[in-house]
């Protein structure tokens, strides 16, 4: 197990290393978001707050935007994870005396870190266009706890993605469909807004009730422990099967 931590402890300063020296891929991650939440306060702000009865529209839109900060993050893991795989360097490793899930293990890791780096810088943005929370020092505890977990699932699932894909162009595609769930949820407008068919989809898929949460927290609006305890479930789901699939992924592709 000490060998195992160190290994991984090893594999996560490599991967910050390159991230470090090759940053467009943290960059252009985090201009998703970003840009999102310019267009749509700076745009389309005072016709969406009017239309969905929010006084300051940024609040409301804030929390969905930082859930896509956390889901576009996996876009860099992905990437990193394939090009591990296409390039011969896990290959390398087979023949150290290294532990096999510290490559992985890293490579999640240090996802987990820039991305949550990436989400900080887009609280920031949100408050300097006027994004105003109401948490306290718990809330906030709960906030990061929260992100923290689905970061974590997402990064397993995208390193999953990044195993399976053909390379690092097909991995960089495969997890943009996650990127804007949160469009479809009840990020952007309330459910109740929606036509009746995607409401229906907006209601039960998994980044609304995070989403719901999170402004809970945030901004203190009605959240029951219900809509809670469903976050942290999918969390735990979608860490569950990332995980496997990525460890059967992993295992196939080192036996080769």
């Amino acid at each position: 197990m000490r060998d195992s931590i160190h290994d991984s402890v090893t594999m996560l300063r490599r991967n910050l290393l390159h991230a470090r020296r090759y940053p467009s891929m943290t960059i252009s991650t985090v201009a998703m978001p970003v840009l999102m939440l310019l267009l749509f306060v700076g745009v389309f702000g005072t016709a969406l707050g009017t239309g969905i009865g929010s006084g300051n529209y940024v609040d409301y839109l804030a929390p969905g935007i930082i859930l896509m900060a956390a889901t576009s993050g996996s876009v860099a893991t992905a990437v990193s994870v394939s090009v591990d795989m296409t390039e011969g360097i896990v290959n390398r490793f087979r023949t150290m005396a290294i532990s096999r899930t510290s490559v992985l293990t890293g490579h999640v890791v240090g996802g987990v870190l820039q991305t949550m780096t990436s989400i900080a810088f887009v609280v920031g943005v949100a408050l300097l266009l006027g994004f105003r929370p109401s948490a306290g020092p718990m809330e906030w505890l709960g906030v990061i706890g929260l992100l923290l977990a689905m970061t974590f699932a997402m990064t397993w699932l995208a390193a999953a993605f990044g195993l399976v894909a053909k390379g690092p162009e097909a991995a960089s595609n495969a997890p943009m469909p996650l990127m804007f769930l949160p469009m479809l949820g009840s990020g952007f407008v309330p459910p109740e807004r929606m036509p009746s068919g995607l409401r229906v989809f907006a209601e039960h898929q998994p980044f609304t009730p995070v989403i719901e949460t999170l402004r809970g927290l945030l901004m203190g609006t009605p959240t029951s422990w219900g809509t809670a305890a469903l976050a942290l479930g999918w969390c735990a789901l979608i860490s569950l099967a990332g995980f496997l699939w990525a460890r059967r992924a992993f295992s196939r592709a080192v036996a080769r």
